[in-house]
């Protein structure tokens, strides 16, 4: 496959997965649209010409069609989509609110809803074949103390993956989605001091050890690609075997 002519839109880029998953593809030979929420992430990536840095919001759908907009204009049309970009709510159920739950579903599934739609209607009028890879999360399989909100998200976002996979695949469009378990992400360092539970969580990963931010890319980098052609609908657990123990 010649990756030079694969554009892929990543969200969530500044940080974690997101900025890895930018790396790892840019790497490969693919040209990236970074969408990077946060200007003082942008000193993670090195100046490449396969690298477009734009800082925003994922819920700003002015900019997200500002973006197709311009890789139409330059005919580096974007056929690759990861939507990475999320947020984690920590919170007693019983204190959740109307406020709480809509913040969280704004950026972890109507964000996704409406950049799926966008970047749909995009490769159906330009006639072409696209991969679309969501990042979920285990915590919307296996149930978590104070992720209500978070968990319900991502198993949301797991739901609307397959329906939309098993829609969009007329349009030689495929849907896929990941969840990851324990990553080495920003967090890892201030969680490994909580000595009791990081060790409780060791202790539930057959693996006996958290994952690398690269593992989680890789397996992006597989469903992006022509090698996992006949792969649509699939949540895929990168977990250390946690939801299998």
């Amino acid at each position: 496959m010649n990756n030079k002519s694969q554009n892929i839109l990543v969200t969530g880029a500044g940080k974690g997965i997101g900025n890895s998953t930018v790396n790892f593809l840019v790497d490969k030979g693919y040209f990236v649209y970074a969408l990077v929420k946060d200007k003082k992430d942008n000193k993670k990536f090195k100046s490449n010409r396969n690298l477009k840095i734009i800082n925003g919001n994922v819920n700003n759908l002015s900019l997200i069609k500002k973006i197709f907009a311009e890789s139409n204009k330059k005919k580096r049309f974007i056929t690759g989509l990861v939507n990475n970009a999320g947020i984690r709510q920590r919170k007693n159920f019983l204190k959740v609110n109307k406020k709480d739950l809509m913040n969280v579903f704004n950026t972890n599934f109507f964000s996704i809803f409406n950049l799926i739609q966008i970047f749909s209607k995009n490769c159906i009028q330009k006639r072409l074949e696209g991969s679309i890879v969501n990042i979920a999360s285990i915590v919307g399989q296996h149930g978590f103390n104070q992720l209500s909100s978070y968990g319900s998200s991502k198993g949301a976002l797991i739901s609307l993956t397959k329906c939309i996979a098993n829609e969009m695949s007329k349009n030689k469009i495929r849907v896929n989605c990941i969840s990851p378990g324990f990553t080495e992400t920003s967090y890892f360092k201030n969680f490994k001091k909580k000595k009791k539970l990081y060790n409780w969580t060791l202790s539930r990963i057959p693996m006996n050890r958290w994952g690398k931010s690269t593992e989680i890319s890789s397996v992006i980098y597989f469903l992006l690609s022509k090698d996992s052609s006949y792969i649509n609908g699939e949540n895929i657990n990168v977990d250390g075997g946690w939801l299998s123990s």
